[in-house]
């Protein structure tokens, strides 16, 4: 006997969630019907309400409930540096780490020609329209340091040079408390050529 197509369609409908496979979803489905029936209505309306209200902030494309979000209308925030990530994600680890004031803009992803996105799916008018409007002086390039992320981050360098923005990018390296034997040899070497006087 087949399952109630209800509960096919959710299972289906938890697999569009990342690292989520058929068994994990089966899982999730399971746990939630028999077990938090009041956690999967609020997961339910939590995420209704989010569909509705959440648009792209016109200045820094992150989701905000306001066409420009409260971070970009900050007069606390440093207007001069504008840092370009990924995804909203991105973003969050970069506040939490409490040492970045400036601005941002988020790509919403990035290059991937066999995924067909380039420059236009990532809306690179858009961000040289905000890195070019006179205030920005520097660029900090955060994307992540996948071979997508860095022909990503390649590409707005390059336009943001030929604007004569300056740009800069995060350095790699062994990480704060890492140890070196348990290092792999790409972050050991990108360290040793990023090094600097001590």
């Amino acid at each position: 006997m087949s399952s109630p197509s209800s509960l096919e369609a959710l299972i289906e409908a938890l697999r569009v969630l990342p690292g989520v496979g058929p068994r994990s979803a089966q899982r999730m489905a399971y746990h939630l019907l028999q077990r938090d029936q009041s956690g999967a209505r609020r997961l339910s309306e939590a995420l209704g309400r989010a569909l509705d209200v959440l648009r792209h902030c016109q200045r820094c494309n992150s989701f905000s409930e306001q066409d420009v979000c409260g971070r970009c209308t900050s007069p606390g925030r440093d207007a001069r540096q504008l840092c370009v990530v990924e995804m909203p994600a991105d973003l969050a680890v970069l506040e939490q780490s409490r040492s970045y004031n400036g601005l941002y803009y988020v790509l919403m992803g990035r290059l991937s020609p066999l995924d067909g996105i380039g420059p236009r799916e990532l809306g690179l008018e858009r961000l040289l329209a905000r890195a070019t409007d006179g205030v920005v002086e520097e660029v900090i390039l955060a994307t992540n340091f996948t071979n997508e992320g860095e022909a990503t981050a390649h590409l707005v360098s390059e336009l943001m040079h030929a604007r004569g923005l300056r740009v800069s990018r995060l350095s790699r390296g062994v990480p704060v408390g890492g140890e070196l034997e348990h290092t792999d040899a790409g972050t050991i070497a990108q360290a040793l050529i990023e090094r600097r006087p001590a």
